[in-house]
């Protein structure tokens, strides 16, 4: 989901409470803070050559001793909105960073709105061959070992 999509998703719903959701579905405890929105440029090889560049937004995710605090969907947004600076653009990909039991990043899937809540439901990131076609990947993921990658 991207910055663009996740305004769009939430606006409207701005006096409503905000959870978020890891992939295995627990929650992350409802006195979060979001203590960071950053800019993550990537740029890299892949096994067959190509040189890449990627970049996302993440939101860091910190969960703090003081149990009373909670982030509404219009905190949320103005938290997204401060961040401004950092983003060069809202079709970013937006993933949270949180320490489950170690820092991870997790893509924003999805945002289910309820009639009292709203919830963004998070998946896992898995590794990939991005250079199948030249890597010689069949479809069991085994490659070609007289191909030159990896």
């Amino acid at each position: 989901m991207t910055l663009n999509e996740l305004k769009a998703a939430l606006s409207g719903h701005e006096d409503k409470s905000l959870s978020l959701e890891l992939p295995d579905g627990q929650k992350v405890p409802a006195h979060y803070h979001v203590t960071e929105v950053g800019y993550v440029r990537k740029e890299f090889i892949d096994c067959g050559g190509k040189v890449r560049v990627e970049g996302k937004c993440t939101l860091q995710i910190w969960v703090a001793d003081d149990i009373d605090h909670r982030v509404s969907v219009g905190k949320f947004l103005q938290i997204l909105e401060h961040g401004a600076p950092v983003i060069p653009t809202w079709e970013l990909p937006v993933a949270l960073e949180y320490e489950h039991p170690v820092i991870s990043h997790f893509p924003v899937l999805e945002v289910v709105n309820l009639a009292d809540s709203v919830t963004l439901k998070t998946e896992t990131i898995h590794t990939d061959c991005l250079a199948k076609d030249v890597c010689g990947v069949d479809p069991q993921g085994g490659c070609d070992p007289n191909s030159g990658c990896c």
